[in-house]
């Protein structure tokens, strides 16, 4: 029997949640709530609005669902996928305003912003720029070093990220595709995106299994994983969150919220 099998690995789902826009419907939010064990919310910059993001905090509280903060460039016209160049005070700027929008929802319905994930461009530029994922890290642990951040494995902002010191979940993605540099296939190429939740399911299992990441090529990265995404705008996102649930369960592997891995005790 394989080892993960045998010891009961934990891993984390997260979903990116309260994404209103007019790219994006939040309709099968509240179900994907049920399926899910972090939410990275919206702060109102890409996508999303004060309502929104009470109503995803107060249904992630009814399902013991962590919040975190989905800090992205303020771009609504491109929903935060178009890449922008700021300066060093005015990424810190974006995050911490960011983070503070929703922490002052959170507070307000008793609740606390347990972790960060960067969204679309911003998350994508820092991949591959040290510099950036520098700033990123450090802003975060000015912020709270104790918030736990959300980064795609093997990326550059894993590295900025332990030279913090900070509280890194690891996070492989259900639903897209990688090269062979361990980065996502871009959105704008037509295999970016897998829309199949039977094909997520098995991408997942796979890489879990093994703790590497799957490359379109067939190359193998190995890595570490704590998280799976699944994107909230993806048209399938709710089967897939369902399917993979699923198999996870199936294969003894408990899932938890970021905050409740062990790792972070």
């Amino acid at each position: 029997m394989l080892y993960f099998m045998k010891y009961f690995m934990e891993i984390n789902i997260n979903c990116d949640l309260g994404e209103k826009s007019k790219f994006h419907s939040t309709k099968h939010d509240p179900d994907l709530l049920k399926i899910v064990n972090s939410a990275n919310i919206a702060c109102g910059f890409h996508a999303g609005d004060e309502e929104t993001m009470k109503n995803t905090i107060e249904i992630s509280k009814k399902n013991n669902v962590s919040i975190g903060a989905h800090p992205s460039f303020n771009d609504p016209l491109n929903f935060g996928r178009k890449r922008i160049s700021l300066s060093k005070n005015e990424i810190k700027k974006l995050i911490i305003d960011q983070y503070e929008i929703l922490q002052g929802i959170a507070e307000n319905l008793d609740a606390i912003v347990t972790h960060i994930k960067p969204h679309g461009a911003l998350n994508n530029m820092a991949c591959d720029d040290l510099n950036l994922s520098r700033i990123l890290a450090e802003t975060i642990f000015n912020i709270d070093k104790d918030l736990i951040y959300l980064v795609p494995t093997g990326s550059k902002m894993e590295t900025a990220a332990k030279e913090f010191n900070l509280k890194i979940a690891c996070e492989i993605f259900a639903d897209r595709n990688y090269e062979d540099d361990g980065n996502l296939v871009s959105r704008s190429k037509a295999d970016a995106i897998i829309t199949d939740p039977e094909k997520c399911k098995k991408h997942v299992l796979e890489m879990v299994k093994n703790q590497s990441i799957n490359c379109l090529s067939g190359k193998k990265i190995p890595c570490q994983i704590d998280s799976i995404c699944i994107h909230g705008d993806n048209i399938q996102s709710l089967e897939t969150a369902k399917q993979i649930k699923k198999v996870l369960e199936e294969n003894n592997i408990c899932l938890k919220s970021l905050n409740e891995l062990k790792k972070f005790y």
